[in-house]
């Protein structure tokens, strides 16, 4: 079999899927806005799950389709490489400087949610009570994050976040954006889950490889592009916090779809490479944006940088190891 075609598949979802999804963000700020939904609900709920809207869409198409590596691989695979490829690479070109004390308790926070969903996989199985309770958090999360975002006003990360909702556009401009993104992101999602499933078949690798690696760098496309984006106006705290929100949707929405769609078993690997990899490079991050010295303010420099980078090649390095052992 030709891998001409599943190559084209996966560019072409790549490309569709980041246009869809920041269309989608249009729509539904804009519909939300018309209907004067708060803009801080905008800003945090809408353009929050806005920007993990293809890794929850790749995750639901696999799943429905039995491929539950390619979702639980997408899932940990975005969380590394956000931190790992795309946060590293942010902070060789743009130090950042970290002020929110918001960012700074959502740090500890992921860390948490990522051990409490490592206790719900320890016996190797994604359910659909562990979807659920994934899920439940998810939305408990959101309530948090709008209260924190409120009561903390004054916070540059919350000021950051309103900056980021998209220009105005009218009500029937915004619904037909928004009925346009739903329809191309569930369309693409479905081109590049069939790319990736031609392409795993023909290197004979797992799908939690494919899910770790291509789809994960692909669905995290969307948020090297906002987190350059904020990272070059100076809104250093944005750039951070896309990421850590970005994980925590990841973690609680994305790998829940697929034990709420096809519970099952998945690869021991999941728990012994992907898991220990994707905790120490939140630790990582945390100890990098503590400011050790009192009233100096936290930077994520090149030299972090550089390390978070380095930690993300040498898990590469590790999971091509994988595949020649297979």
């Amino acid at each position: 079999m030709s891998l001409f075609l599943p190559s084209l598949a996966i560019l072409a979802g790549f490309a569709l899927l980041i246009w869809s999804a920041d269309k989608f963000v249009l729509g539904a700020s804009n519909t939300a806005r018309s209907f004067s939904i708060s803009p801080l609900i905008v800003g945090v709920v809408i353009v929050g799950l806005g920007t993990s809207a293809p890794e929850m869409l790749v995750s639901a198409i696999a799943a429905v389709d039995g491929k539950t590596g390619i979702s639980i691989g997408n899932a940990l695979g975005s969380n590394i490489t956000n931190i790992g490829l795309m946060l590293g690479l942010t902070a060789l070109f743009y130090p950042l400087q970290i002020h929110s004390k918001l960012l700074k308790r959502e740090m500890p926070l992921l860390l948490a949610i990522i051990m409490v969903s490592l206790f719900l996989l320890w016996d190797q199985y994604l359910s659909f009570f562990d979807g659920l309770i994934l899920l439940s958090m998810m939305f408990a999360m959101l309530i948090f994050t709008l209260y924190e975002a409120k009561t903390h006003g004054d916070d540059r990360l919350a000021q950051e976040m309103l900056d980021e909702i998209p220009e105005e556009v009218s009500k029937p401009e915004a619904l037909k954006w928004l009925l346009i993104g739903i329809v191309l992101l569930i369309i693409s999602s479905r081109i590049l889950v069939w790319g990736a499933v031609e392409v795993a078949e023909y290197f004979a690798v797992s799908d939690l490889i494919i899910g770790l690696t291509i789809v994960a760098i692909g669905t995290s496309l969307p948020e090297l592009a906002a987190t350059i984006a904020a990272a070059r106006k100076k809104e250093f705290d944005l750039a951070v916090g896309n990421i850590i929100g970005s994980n925590i949707f990841n973690i609680l929405g994305v790998m829940a779809l697929p034990g709420l769609i096809q519970p099952g078993s998945f690869d021991k690997e999941v728990l012994t490479r992907d898991y220990p990899v994707m905790i120490a490079l939140t630790l990582a991050l945390m100890l990098f944006c503590v400011a050790w010295h009192k009233g100096k303010t936290s930077i994520l420099g090149r030299f972090e940088g550089a390390l978070l980078l380095a930690g993300y090649i040498s898990y590469m390095l590790w999971l091509f190891n994988d595949m020649r052992a297979v």
